[in-house]
């Protein structure tokens, strides 16, 4: 709207002499301001999202029992792994962690665990247990899950015996992978699923950090419970095996561990992989490692929280 002074009327009023200078001030009056539209918001800063937790559990045999002592620890101080990946006795523990047992549940469960039950005897052609008890027992006390249908993502390393290499079972038979992943050469015989067979992953991943990578995980928790080699005389062939399988698998640790955020080392020492009576003493050696190793894991995880 026009101001007064610049009306038609208004100008028709001025004289002659004033009208154009009238005119010129009413054309430059400042223009309207017309206030800008409001900002939109700041979009909401994302939640912290922390990061995937991988539990890789190495092979030692009667030793695997440490790795129910960690996850107690974990679990009571509310870190609760996403996955779990296991090889040899490691594989064990996973299966029956991955099928939803408690840490109450484990310990209870390995206290009663009774040897004969997961040992059946054989002609030693190529082994000398078979290895069908284990498979039993591990699909009866998971209820018969296979292991895509865990209630935690599982993983099962053994090594392909006619190429050597590593596999990864994400699929199948739980029972039977946990028996191809224990199948230590010359004590088990060898396991057959499909067209393959197979023997301890512990020959090509004692513990098996890269394949809890490789399920994705952001951090990985390693626990390692090889039996370090031994020095003195190895008078029968079953030490001179175990020493075998001790050498080799401290130079594959040695470049595997690397790939791990966290190496929990349960202090094992003096107690042998054939010592089923010394559970509870490696269960207990397991909580020591872990809660000794809590403030790093809490560091690591939140330095991995974005």
């Amino acid at each position: 709207m026009p101001l007064d002074g610049c009306r038609p009327s208004a100008l028709r009023r001025r004289s002659l002499l004033l009208a154009p200078l009238a005119l010129a001030a009413c054309q430059t009056a400042p223009p309207v301001v017309v206030a800008p539209p409001p900002s939109p918001a700041p979009a909401p800063t994302p939640e912290p999202r922390p990061p995937r937790i991988g539990l890789a559990l190495g092979g030692g045999a009667a030793r695997g029992f440490a790795h129910i002592g960690v996850i107690q620890v974990l679990e009571e101080h509310g870190i609760k792994p996403d996955l779990v990946v296991g090889t040899s006795a490691g594989s064990l523990v996973a299966a029956l962690y991955a099928s939803g047992k408690s840490r109450s549940e484990l310990r209870a469960l390995a206290e009663t665990m009774d040897e004969t039950a997961i040992t059946d005897w054989s002609f030693p052609l190529r082994g000398v247990i078979r290895g069908e008890a284990l498979a039993r027992y591990v699909n009866q006390q998971t209820g018969g899950l296979t292991i895509e249908r865990m209630k935690l993502p599982l993983g099962i390393v053994a090594t392909d015996l006619a190429t050597g290499e590593a596999v990864l079972f994400q699929r199948g038979d739980t029972g039977m992978a946990v028996r191809a992943s224990s199948a230590v050469p010359a004590v088990f015989q060898p396991v057959r699923i499909g067209d393959k067979e197979y023997v301890d992953g512990g020959l090509v991943s004692p513990v098996p950090v890269r394949f809890a990578r490789q399920m994705g995980a952001d951090l990985v928790i390693a626990v390692d419970i090889s039996t370090p080699p031994q020095g003195g005389a190895l008078g029968d062939a079953m030490r001179m095996l175990l020493q075998t399988f001790a050498i080799m698998g401290r130079s594959i640790n040695h470049f595997e561990l690397r790939e791990a955020d966290v190496v929990v080392r349960p202090p094992l020492a003096g107690l042998a992989g054939t010592d089923f009576r010394s559970r509870r003493l490696a269960m207990d050696a397991g909580r020591e490692a872990a809660l000794a190793l809590l403030p790093q894991i809490r560091e690591r995880i939140a330095a991995k929280t974005r």
